[in-house]
């Protein structure tokens, strides 16, 4: 893996993990991927829209106990010279594929948030000796994407950039952050990116249109890939009907639910990363053959 040292972000409660935003050559371009921690693979999806500086608090309490590579995937995120609405699933899955090709690794365990929640899906489908673990944080993937637009929960108490990253988490409401992205530090290249244009990833797939990986799962549940379940019982945009649903099609993972809304993985990081912890100790290290 060649990195190009940008610079560290956070310390997590006296316990310095710091992100080092480093760079990937992967289809000619230096792609930008957050590295963080010591220990066993594990690569972090993030939501639509999002790149991983918005979840780099929780993945500092990610990475005390593996080592976390964020990449920054196109399509996902509003990245120049990417238009997101010729972007899919496929597209994604692929080019996570040749992202671990190009940074040496795999198998790995995956881990998905939200839309990202989706690509990991088809990620583990389409790359099977790549991925050895599949965790889904209030995963889409059981039904009709929800309407992140016409989700707008009220902002709450606290400073502007705060109450701004919580309607974020909560909603993936991008419209409502446009004014809050002006008070954030632009010291790298990566945090001036951690809200992406909202785009339209999927506009030409017809699997990402009905937002249906029923197939996709039940090929995952017939490989027996160990896949848990994340889900937060305040969660507006995934109900636990889509849960149930996306847990059926995987042949009946194991469910750690916690409190909060849609991005509580930003708002609680501690509890992120003692809800991942807990799921990773739950799942085998290997495929059952």
């Amino acid at each position: 893996m060649h990195y190009r040292h940008r610079s560290p972000m956070t310390r997590a409660h006296g316990h310095h993990t710091a992100i080092h935003w480093s760079t990937v050559r992967v289809d000619d371009r230096a792609e930008v991927c957050g590295v963080l921690g010591r220990g066993s693979p594990v690569v972090f999806v993030p939501g639509w829209g999002l790149t991983p500086w918005i979840y780099r608090h929780a993945l500092a309490r990610l990475a005390r106990s593996c080592r976390v590579y964020a990449p920054v995937i196109p399509g996902f995120a509003g990245v120049p010279d990417r238009p997101l609405d010729k972007r899919t699933l496929a597209d994604g899955a692929a080019w996570l594929g040749r992202f671990l090709g190009a940074a040496g690794l795999g198998p790995v365990t995956l881990v998905g948030h939200s839309f990202g929640g989706a690509l990991a899906i088809r990620t583990a489908h389409d790359l099977p000796d790549r991925i050895a673990r599949l965790v889904l944080v209030n995963s889409v993937g059981a039904g009709a994407w929800p309407d992140v637009n016409g989700a707008t929960p009220p902002l709450g108490d606290g400073p502007l950039w705060e109450r701004g990253a919580e309607a974020l988490g909560d909603a993936l409401s991008l419209r409502m952050l446009a004014s809050t992205t002006r008070t954030r530090p632009t010291t790298t290249t990566t945090s001036r990116h951690d809200v992406g244009d909202p785009g339209s990833v999927g506009r030409t797939d017809p699997t990402a249109r009905r937002g249906d990986l029923t197939a996709e799962g039940h090929r995952l549940a017939q490989r027996r890939l160990p896949v848990a379940l994340v889900w937060s019982r305040g969660d507006r945009l995934v109900p636990w009907a889509s849960v149930e649903s996306l847990r059926a099609g995987l042949g009946g993972p194991p469910v750690f639910t916690v409190a909060g809304g849609h991005g509580w993985p930003i708002t609680d990081p501690e509890c992120f990363g003692h809800t991942m912890r807990t799921a990773f100790n739950r799942l085998p290290t290997e495929v059952a053959s």
